[in-house]
């Protein structure tokens, strides 16, 4: 494309959003990403905007991505248990024929969520306690 032709405001956004992504990545200072920017949404021409991108390395085409595996922002899946555990209880409330099983079982997910709160407030408070001290 001729570096003479106009840029449009698309054209600018986009390279805008390069830019934040390249920041993301720690190519580009808060200084050097705030300037760039500034001088994106004010270029007029494609020329303008290919300058502000000339010593940042291009996106890497699609099937370096997907061979590249998942984004680092997407969750690693773990196995689901708690539909199975599920299964596995509603099995045995149907096969031996008590509800005693879910009882017992709500009981133990009972003091396993009171203790995992417990915990949560003792880190908690030694947290505070460890930043106000350091204050």
């Amino acid at each position: 494309m001729d570096d003479r032709i106009r840029a449009s405001d698309a054209d600018r956004d986009h390279i805008a959003a390069r830019l934040r992504e390249h920041f993301a990545a720690g190519r580009l200072t808060p200084d050097e990403l705030d300037e760039r920017i500034s001088a994106a949404l004010n270029a007029k021409t494609h020329g303008e905007l290919r300058q502000l991108m000339a010593d940042l390395p291009e996106p890497a085409p699609l099937s370096a991505q997907l061979h590249a595996g998942p984004p680092l922002w997407v969750a690693h899946r773990r196995p689901r248990i708690l539909p199975v555990l599920g299964l596995l209880l509603v099995a045995a409330v149907v096969f031996h024929g008590g509800p005693w099983i879910f009882f017992g079982f709500f009981q133990i997910m009972l003091v396993f969520w009171l203790l995992s709160r417990l915990g949560g407030l003792v880190f908690a408070g030694r947290h505070h306690h460890h930043h106000r001290d350091s204050a």
